[in-house]
């Protein structure tokens, strides 16, 4: 059973509504100064607070009123005003002095990496102001080293590992010993295979907070101080897993093949594109692009439970109070309403904020303004709890995989252009 068809329009990935959204994210990372040192501690207190058995566990306890002042902006009149993580808060419907425990703890978690949206355009001055990086396949996770152990969390707020490390005040040592004020944050990959943890960026290093750093000099101090550890080596008795720094190109042509098709000692998934201007923002940005193809990547589109490519393009929403069926994006998009009738039907099961997965029929999608509106979608079934709903980017990435996709000429054609200041979008 699916929601009422919509007639389609074709899709085009001209699309100067990113651009928009990319030069509207980076004004607004100069207009505003965070306050990001404290969400650090705070962040580092509650990551290293659970013990080696929750690992993969439900124990997650999160004091809120440590978090509560966690986010200080600023603008240019100077006077404060509440961000992030009081929002957060707030969604949660908690108030200060309340414990944060369990899904609701895990939530928190979650939204402490910075996340690349889909490359559907190719953004103007891609050779200047972009870094290219190969991306491994495995675990995203936010790692933490703080009063004498490591953790690693997913995506989805769960501890992955909980470990002993190289890392500064990342393990008990008889030799070493850092005050509570010493840890460090990074963004990683694990790769299973080889046991490893490719570092992708780096927030914090022995307390200090590179936040609001731009790109190039995090990238600088992630490279400088890892080397300055053990980090590096292979696993130990205090380093059960080895770390390693990704190569980081410039995106001119030699940089984007080298990140596209050189030898690696991982499987890779796809390419990264970082604008070297970005701070490290909690959320997804478009400041950071992740691009695949069938080269770079064994999974370019999305595939079902078996590694098959489906028949059609398959969605993943939240369905919403209303019956309305939105993708995770703030401010939602909602593409689809489901019938009353069969959510009276099945009330048990289809519970509000409950993610549903859908095909993607033949009429497809309706785009206004570089945004999907209306989608020709068929209701599949249940999502899995550990699911996310899929934001418009990706929906519309995936779409256009299956029909007109970006290739890899089309960004060696980019960055081949003397051009910087043209728009090199591709018309579908």
């Amino acid at each position: 059973m699916a929601p009422s068809k919509i007639e389609p329009r074709v899709h085009k990935r001209v699309l100067s509504d990113q651009q928009r959204r990319r030069d509207l994210a980076l004004q607004r990372q100069q207009e505003c100064r965070r306050n990001l040192q404290l969400h650090a501690r705070r962040l580092a207190a509650g990551l290293s607070s659970g013990g080696e058995e929750n690992e993969g566990g439900d124990e997650d306890v999160v004091e809120a009123e440590e978090f509560e002042e966690s986010y200080e902006v600023e603008g240019e009149g100077g006077g404060g005003e509440s961000s992030s993580t009081k929002e957060d808060l707030k969604d949660l419907g908690l108030r200060q002095g309340t414990r944060l425990k369990g899904a609701k703890a895990r939530e928190w978690f979650s939204k402490q990496l910075m996340l690349p949206e889909w490359m559907i355009d190719i953004p103007p001055r891609l050779k200047t102001d972009w870094y290219v990086m190969s991306r491994p396949a495995g675990v995203r996770c936010v790692v933490v080293s703080s009063n004498g152990t490591t953790v690693s969390r997913q995506r989805n707020g769960r501890v992955l590992h909980h470990f002993p490390s190289a890392l500064p005040n990342g393990a008990r040592t008889r030799d070493v010993s850092c005050a509570s004020s010493v840890f460090c944050i990074l963004d990683c990959i694990f790769h299973e295979p080889d046991k490893t943890y490719y570092v992708l960026d780096l927030m914090c290093w022995r307390g200090y907070s590179l936040y609001d750093c731009n790109t190039e000099f995090r990238f600088f101090w992630m490279n400088s101080k890892l080397a300055e550890t053990d980090a590096l080596k292979p696993a130990s008795q205090y380093h059960r897993y080895r770390f390693s720094v990704l190569p980081v190109y410039e995106c001119d042509v030699g940089g984007l093949q080298a990140a596209y098709s050189a030898p690696v000692p991982f499987t890779r998934d796809g390419i990264i594109f970082i604008n070297r201007h970005a701070h490290y923002v909690l959320g997804s940005t478009p400041l950071s692009l992740l691009w695949k193809d069938s080269i770079c990547s064994e999974y370019p589109v999305d595939t079902d439970s078996k590694g098959n490519v489906p028949q059609y393009q398959q969605v993943v929403l939240v369905l919403g109070d209303d019956g309305s069926l939105a993708t995770s994006d703030d401010p939602p998009v909602v593409l689809g309403t489901m019938p009353r009738q069969f959510l009276e039907q099945h009330d048990q099961h289809l519970k509000p904020g409950t993610c549903l997965r859908f095909n993607v029929g033949d009429q497809g999608l309706r785009i206004v303004d570089g945004k999907p509106l209306f989608a020709d979608i068929h209701f599949q079934g249940g999502a899995g709890r550990n699911k996310i709903a899929d934001t418009s980017n990706k929906i519309l990435y995936q779409y256009a995989a299956r029909r007109d996709p970006l290739t890899i000429s089309n960004l060696v054609a980019a960055v081949e252009s003397t051009d910087d200041e043209g728009d090199f979008s591709m018309t579908g």
